[in-house]
């Protein structure tokens, strides 16, 4: 069966599921480019307070979908579209989402996989979960632009053991090596992944989108391609004032009663 991303909303909650039956989710070019069209949709939902991804079956994603590659890989110009539109396209469309995304990883977690997991703002996995990126088994390295993210979300040093040692870790190593915020038992990662989506979504759902632009242009503010919104961003950083999430947080506390937002 193809592979594809599936959407499932569940109130405030969305789900996105990478499923490719029989490839333990590997990435196709079709799926990177249906999860860029469904983040840019989850972007412009005011009613998505969450968005959890998460593999299909046992496993998260094992990376690319290898039985493509030979019509594109080995042309420059088809190899730079597909890293820089297709992949990249994916990956910029989920580090641009301003609702808080959690990744809810079993599994592998491989290549591409390492490179979704990377753009969430939360990692949750199963204690049976193994990372890595050993593509230098298939003779190519990764592109630079993906590097660069899987070097700032797992470590620069676990960056590298991954790609010059082909090295995979477990969840325990990558919970240490602080790419992990939660580790759960395998049996308990459904419940645990719900109930962690339920608490994000149940909190001020601004201000969880100001706290990621706030993160983003932080990062993106010596990038010479986006230092000019980034700087747009923090000077608007005061803006939320007068709104009425703010105003209902502040006034709920001194009541002494839950918030409603």
């Amino acid at each position: 069966m193809p592979g594809r991303i599936q959407l499932e909303s569940q109130g405030p909650v969305a789900r996105v599921l990478l499923s490719h039956p029989g490839k333990l989710n590997a990435m196709s070019r079709a799926m990177w480019r249906q999860l860029r069209a469904i983040f840019q949709q989850l972007q412009q939902d005011a009613s998505v307070r969450c968005v959890v991804v998460q593999g299909e079956g046992g496993a998260f994603c094992a990376g690319g979908d290898i039985s493509e590659y030979a019509g594109f890989r080995f042309a420059e110009s088809s190899l730079r579209d597909f890293h820089e539109q297709d992949v990249w396209g994916a990956l910029q469309a989920l580090l641009d989402c301003d609702v808080p995304v959690l990744a809810c990883i079993a599994g592998a977690c491989m290549g591409a996989g390492m490179e979704i997991a990377s753009c969430c703002d939360i990692r949750l996995a199963a204690g049976d979960a193994s990372f890595g990126a050993p593509i230098a088994r298939l003779g190519f390295p990764m592109a630079p632009r993906e590097a660069a993210l899987v070097a700032r979300a797992a470590g620069e040093g676990t960056a590298r053991q991954m790609l010059l040692e082909a090295a995979a870790f477990d969840a325990a190593e990558m919970k240490a090596r602080g790419f992990l915020q939660h580790l759960v038992p395998p049996a308990e990662l459904a419940a645990r992944c719900d109930t962690l989506a339920a608490r994000i979504a149940a909190l001020a759902p601004q201000a969880a989108r100001l706290n990621k632009r706030t993160l983003r242009a932080l990062r993106e503010q010596h990038d010479p391609e986006r230092a000019a919104a980034a700087a747009a961003e923090l000077a608007a950083a005061y803006r939320y004032a007068p709104s009425a999430e703010h105003r209902e947080g502040v006034a709920a506390f001194l009541d002494k009663r839950k918030p409603v937002f």
